[in-house]
């Protein structure tokens, strides 16, 4: 088949991390054992905010969302990795990868704005306390989460059409786990120019979009907590968005070490690898994060396990009855 011949192809090749056989059963249980921690750490911080009246503040309702698109976005990915190591497989239909791409760069994205208007909340808390329940009341924050999913719905739409327009030829192996779009728009044998003009602009005016406004927000954040005179007061306010920087700080420095990584060693399987820290290990850590460094997350999951034994012990007791 010549290069440049225009046959759409119908399904492509996930290369994965290693092709040793003896490997695959190592890989399989390790990002299985990392999806369940993930789905079951994210899932009880969803029920405990749901569950706990003390938690619905806009903090927290905004924790929440973060951890449904974390199970997202770390779904989009790794099920179909681990049904092909399982059916010895590397096989993604050309329909499946364009669905991965679109709801890859829905949750990545959105994980993003969640994070941005989540320092956003911590800005108005700190600094400016005795209006905070004005200006973030339940309108605002729906409103805030609702632009946030329209203008990720908008932007991996505007992705996937694009991706829609580009033939591929001979060349159907992806060195990846995921379709990953900067790949798939290598791999291509029509024009892509238009392509990685739509990705630069995109990233260029989203990412730099969201990371001037949680700068901007922190240096708010510092700016107030210097001035506050006792060290009490000082370690008071920056408690209320220690757990919020720790996971800005993990996703943002995983993301920029894989760009700088994969751009250093021009590597695709380097990358591969290092994609891992910010589509599965950070999802997975983010429910610890905000468990173990917060005690009001710490205080609701006491309430629910005592409550949910409480139950069972209700159960178990009517069932013993005659």
């Amino acid at each position: 088949m010549e290069p440049g011949n225009d046959t759409q192809i119908s399904e492509f090749i996930l290369l994965g991390f290693s092709e040793e056989p003896e490997l695959q059963p190592l890989i399989f249980g390790l990002f299985l054992s990392m999806y369940l921690i993930t789905v079951f750490g994210n899932l009880l911080i969803i029920l405990t905010v749901s569950s706990d009246s003390h938690l619905h503040t806009p903090m927290y309702f905004f924790l929440s969302n973060l951890s449904f698109v974390d199970i997202c976005f770390i779904s989009t990915t790794i099920p179909k990795m681990l049904w092909n190591i399982q059916t010895q497989s590397k096989v993604i239909t050309y329909e499946g990868c364009i669905t991965q791409i679109y709801f890859f760069l829905l949750s990545a994205v959105l994980d993003i704005f969640l994070l941005t208007v989540m320092a956003y909340d911590r800005f108005v808390a700190i600094c400016h306390p005795l209006h905070y329940t004005i200006i973030m009341n339940p309108r605002i924050c729906g409103l805030l989460v609702l632009v946030s999913w329209i203008m990720c719905i908008l932007n991996s739409l505007l992705q996937s059409l694009m991706m829609l327009q580009l033939s591929f030829c001979t060349n159907v192996e992806i060195p990846h786990f995921f379709c990953d779009l900067s790949q798939m728009t290598q791999l291509a044998c029509s024009d892509n120019f238009l392509n990685y003009m739509v990705i630069y602009f995109t990233t260029a005016l989203l990412g730099s979009g969201a990371l001037t406004g949680i700068l901007y927000s922190y240096s708010k954040i510092i700016s107030s907590i210097h001035r506050i005179t006792s060290t009490q007061g000082k370690y008071k306010a920056f408690s209320t968005c220690a757990s919020h920087l720790s996971v800005v700080s993990l996703f943002f420095s995983t993301s920029l070490g894989v760009y700088f990584s994969s751009a250093a060693t021009h590597s695709s399987h380097s990358s591969a690898t290092a994609s891992v820290m910010y589509t599965v290990v950070t999802p997975m850590l983010n429910p610890f994060i905000y468990s173990l460094r917060n005690k009001d997350i710490k205080g609701a999951l006491k309430r629910l396990f005592v409550m949910v034994s409480l139950k069972r012990k209700i159960i178990l007791g009517l069932e013993k009855c005659p």
